[in-house]
Protein backbone atom coordinates (compact mmCIF):
# COMPACT_ATOMS: atom_id res chain seq x y z
CA UNK A 1 0.00 0.00 0.00
CA UNK A 2 1.48 3.34 -1.02
CA UNK A 3 1.29 6.47 1.09
CA UNK A 4 -1.15 8.01 -1.43
CA UNK A 5 -3.40 4.97 -1.13
CA UNK A 6 -3.35 5.21 2.66
CA UNK A 7 -4.93 8.68 2.58
CA UNK A 8 -7.38 7.91 -0.23
CA UNK A 9 -8.61 4.95 1.80
CA UNK A 10 -9.01 4.26 5.52
CA UNK A 11 -8.72 0.72 6.81
CA UNK A 12 -11.95 -0.28 8.53
CA UNK A 13 -12.59 -3.28 10.75
CA UNK A 14 -15.22 -4.53 13.20
CA UNK A 15 -14.65 -7.00 16.04
CA UNK A 16 -17.45 -9.44 16.92
CA UNK A 17 -18.58 -10.02 20.48
CA UNK A 18 -17.33 -8.00 23.45
CA UNK A 19 -13.73 -6.76 23.44
CA UNK A 20 -12.19 -6.39 26.93
CA UNK A 21 -11.36 -2.74 27.51
CA UNK A 22 -7.71 -3.30 28.52
CA UNK A 23 -7.16 -5.23 25.27
CA UNK A 24 -8.55 -2.32 23.29
CA UNK A 25 -6.26 0.14 25.08
CA UNK A 26 -3.20 -1.99 24.40
CA UNK A 27 -4.08 -2.43 20.74
CA UNK A 28 -4.76 1.27 20.16
CA UNK A 29 -1.57 2.37 21.87
CA UNK A 30 0.57 0.04 19.78
CA UNK A 31 -1.28 0.92 16.57
CA UNK A 32 -0.78 4.63 17.21
CA UNK A 33 2.95 4.04 17.65
CA UNK A 34 3.10 2.06 14.41
CA UNK A 35 1.24 4.76 12.48
CA UNK A 36 3.71 7.31 13.80
CA UNK A 37 6.61 5.10 12.69
CA UNK A 38 5.02 4.68 9.27
CA UNK A 39 4.73 0.91 9.65
CA UNK A 40 0.92 0.74 9.84
CA UNK A 41 -1.93 2.44 8.04
CA UNK A 42 -4.65 4.55 9.71
CA UNK A 43 -7.56 2.50 11.01
CA UNK A 44 -11.14 2.85 12.21
CA UNK A 45 -11.99 0.00 14.60
CA UNK A 46 -15.60 -0.72 15.61
CA UNK A 47 -16.07 -2.64 18.88
CA UNK A 48 -18.37 -3.30 21.84
CA UNK A 49 -17.15 -3.68 25.42
CA UNK A 50 -18.41 -5.48 28.53
CA UNK A 51 -19.85 -3.00 31.06
CA UNK A 52 -17.11 -0.62 32.25
CA UNK A 53 -16.67 2.93 33.44
CA UNK A 54 -13.69 4.79 32.02
CA UNK A 55 -12.13 7.92 33.44
CA UNK A 56 -10.78 10.70 31.27
CA UNK A 57 -8.16 13.17 32.41
CA UNK A 58 -10.84 15.48 33.90
CA UNK A 59 -12.85 12.78 35.74
CA UNK A 60 -13.92 13.54 39.32
CA UNK A 61 -14.41 10.83 41.95
CA UNK A 62 -17.64 12.48 43.08
CA UNK A 63 -19.18 11.75 39.64
CA UNK A 64 -18.76 7.97 40.01
CA UNK A 65 -21.50 6.03 41.87
CA UNK A 66 -21.13 2.55 40.29
CA UNK A 67 -23.87 0.65 42.17
CA UNK A 68 -23.18 -2.55 40.15
CA UNK A 69 -19.44 -2.32 40.85
CA UNK A 70 -18.48 -2.51 37.20
CA UNK A 71 -14.74 -2.37 36.48
CA UNK A 72 -13.24 1.10 36.16
CA UNK A 73 -10.25 2.11 34.06
CA UNK A 74 -8.11 5.15 33.57
CA UNK A 75 -8.55 5.70 29.84
CA UNK A 76 -5.86 8.34 29.35
CA UNK A 77 -8.10 10.23 26.92
CA UNK A 78 -9.60 13.66 27.38
CA UNK A 79 -12.96 14.12 29.08
CA UNK A 80 -14.60 12.83 32.24
CA UNK A 81 -16.45 9.61 33.17
CA UNK A 82 -17.94 7.50 30.38
CA UNK A 83 -19.89 4.25 30.44
CA UNK A 84 -19.29 1.56 27.81
CA UNK A 85 -21.26 -1.65 27.52
CA UNK A 86 -23.13 -4.07 25.29
CA UNK A 87 -25.39 -2.35 22.77
CA UNK A 88 -23.10 0.66 22.45
CA UNK A 89 -20.89 1.05 19.39
CA UNK A 90 -17.36 2.32 19.92
CA UNK A 91 -15.61 3.79 16.91
CA UNK A 92 -11.90 4.01 17.65
CA UNK A 93 -10.17 6.33 15.18
CA UNK A 94 -6.41 5.98 14.72
CA UNK A 95 -5.21 8.53 12.17
CA UNK A 96 -2.17 10.62 11.26
CA UNK A 97 -3.21 14.18 12.02
CA UNK A 98 -0.09 15.69 10.45
CA UNK A 99 -1.83 15.07 7.09
CA UNK A 100 -5.03 16.68 5.79
CA UNK A 101 -8.04 14.39 6.29
CA UNK A 102 -11.02 15.68 4.32
CA UNK A 103 -12.47 18.66 6.20
CA UNK A 104 -9.75 18.40 8.88
CA UNK A 105 -6.58 20.41 8.18
CA UNK A 106 -3.22 19.14 9.44
CA UNK A 107 -2.52 19.54 13.17
CA UNK A 108 -5.93 21.08 13.96
CA UNK A 109 -7.44 19.36 17.00
CA UNK A 110 -10.54 21.55 17.08
CA UNK A 111 -11.30 20.67 13.49
CA UNK A 112 -10.69 16.98 14.25
CA UNK A 113 -13.18 17.03 17.15
CA UNK A 114 -15.71 18.87 14.97
CA UNK A 115 -15.15 16.26 12.27
CA UNK A 116 -15.88 13.42 14.69
CA UNK A 117 -19.04 15.13 15.93
CA UNK A 118 -20.14 15.83 12.36
CA UNK A 119 -19.46 12.21 11.39
CA UNK A 120 -21.78 10.97 14.14
CA UNK A 121 -24.45 13.52 13.24
CA UNK A 122 -24.30 12.57 9.54
CA UNK A 123 -24.51 8.85 10.33
CA UNK A 124 -27.49 9.33 12.64
CA UNK A 125 -29.24 11.42 9.98
CA UNK A 126 -28.98 8.45 7.62
CA UNK A 127 -30.98 6.48 10.20
CA UNK A 128 -33.67 9.14 10.53
CA UNK A 129 -32.38 10.66 13.79
CA UNK A 130 -31.77 14.40 13.98
CA UNK A 131 -28.74 15.06 16.18
CA UNK A 132 -26.78 18.18 17.00
CA UNK A 133 -24.10 19.71 19.19
CA UNK A 134 -24.61 22.26 21.95
CA UNK A 135 -22.22 24.98 23.06
CA UNK A 136 -20.53 24.00 26.31
CA UNK A 137 -21.67 20.36 26.12
CA UNK A 138 -19.31 17.77 24.70
CA UNK A 139 -20.83 15.06 22.55
CA UNK A 140 -23.82 14.67 20.24
CA UNK A 141 -27.38 15.31 21.36
CA UNK A 142 -30.92 14.70 20.18
CA UNK A 143 -34.48 15.09 21.45
CA UNK A 144 -35.50 11.87 23.16
CA UNK A 145 -38.76 10.63 21.59
CA UNK A 146 -40.15 9.39 24.89
CA UNK A 147 -39.33 12.27 27.22
CA UNK A 148 -39.32 15.09 24.66
CA UNK A 149 -36.14 16.38 26.34
CA UNK A 150 -32.63 16.79 24.99
CA UNK A 151 -30.47 13.76 25.72
CA UNK A 152 -27.05 12.51 24.73
CA UNK A 153 -26.86 9.80 22.08
CA UNK A 154 -23.16 10.02 21.18
CA UNK A 155 -20.01 10.73 23.17
CA UNK A 156 -16.41 11.34 22.23
CA UNK A 157 -13.03 11.34 23.90
CA UNK A 158 -9.72 11.43 22.09
CA UNK A 159 -6.06 11.11 22.82
CA UNK A 160 -3.35 12.33 20.47
CA UNK A 161 0.20 10.97 20.70
CA UNK A 162 2.81 12.50 18.38
CA UNK A 163 -0.05 13.75 16.20
CA UNK A 164 -1.65 10.31 15.89
CA UNK A 165 -5.17 10.03 17.26
CA UNK A 166 -6.59 7.16 19.27
CA UNK A 167 -9.78 6.54 21.26
CA UNK A 168 -12.75 8.09 19.43
CA UNK A 169 -16.55 8.07 19.62
CA UNK A 170 -19.43 6.05 21.03
CA UNK A 171 -23.07 5.88 19.93
CA UNK A 172 -25.87 4.24 21.90
CA UNK A 173 -27.76 1.65 19.85
CA UNK A 174 -29.45 -0.55 22.46
CA UNK A 175 -27.55 -0.39 25.77
CA UNK A 176 -29.21 -0.72 29.17
CA UNK A 177 -29.67 3.00 29.80
CA UNK A 178 -29.98 2.37 33.55
CA UNK A 179 -26.26 1.55 33.58
CA UNK A 180 -25.51 5.20 32.83
CA UNK A 181 -26.91 6.03 36.28
CA UNK A 182 -23.63 4.79 37.74
CA UNK A 183 -21.91 8.04 36.72
CA UNK A 184 -22.57 11.65 35.87
CA UNK A 185 -21.95 11.20 32.12
CA UNK A 186 -19.18 13.55 31.01
CA UNK A 187 -19.78 15.61 34.14
CA UNK A 188 -23.15 16.92 32.89
CA UNK A 189 -25.85 16.44 35.51
CA UNK A 190 -28.83 18.17 33.91
CA UNK A 191 -29.39 15.87 30.92
CA UNK A 192 -30.03 12.19 30.36
CA UNK A 193 -29.01 9.68 27.70
CA UNK A 194 -30.94 8.00 24.92
CA UNK A 195 -30.43 5.36 22.25
CA UNK A 196 -31.27 4.57 18.63
CA UNK A 197 -33.78 1.93 19.63
CA UNK A 198 -35.90 4.53 21.39
CA UNK A 199 -36.43 6.04 17.95
CA UNK A 200 -36.89 2.79 16.03
CA UNK A 201 -36.73 -0.61 17.73
CA UNK A 202 -35.81 -2.29 14.44
CA UNK A 203 -32.47 -0.47 14.13
CA UNK A 204 -29.45 -2.73 14.63
CA UNK A 205 -25.72 -2.36 15.23
CA UNK A 206 -25.14 -3.25 11.57
CA UNK A 207 -27.46 -0.43 10.49
CA UNK A 208 -25.31 1.99 12.46
CA UNK A 209 -22.07 0.48 11.16
CA UNK A 210 -23.26 0.89 7.57
CA UNK A 211 -24.30 4.49 8.26
CA UNK A 212 -20.93 5.29 9.87
CA UNK A 213 -19.05 3.91 6.86
CA UNK A 214 -21.26 5.82 4.42
CA UNK A 215 -20.90 9.08 6.35
CA UNK A 216 -17.11 8.87 6.79
CA UNK A 217 -15.89 10.20 3.38
CA UNK A 218 -17.95 13.38 3.67
CA UNK A 219 -16.03 14.44 6.77
CA UNK A 220 -12.63 12.78 6.43
CA UNK A 221 -12.19 12.39 2.68
CA UNK A 222 -10.99 8.78 2.65
CA UNK A 223 -13.05 5.75 1.66
CA UNK A 224 -13.52 2.87 4.13
CA UNK A 225 -11.64 -0.23 3.01
CA UNK A 226 -12.11 -3.49 4.90
CA UNK A 227 -8.92 -4.40 6.76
Amino acid sequence: MTQDTIYEEILWTSSPGLTPYPDALAFMEERARAIHRGTAAPLVWLVEHPPVFTAGTSAKDVDLYNPHRYPTYDAGRGGQWTYHGPGQRLGYVMMDLTKPNGTVPPRDLRAFVAGLEGWMIDALARLGVTAFTREGRIGVWTVDPLSGLEAKIGALGIRVSRWVSWHGVSINVSPDLDDFDGIVPCGIREFGVTSLQRFDSSLTMKDLDDALAAAWPGRFGSNPQEA
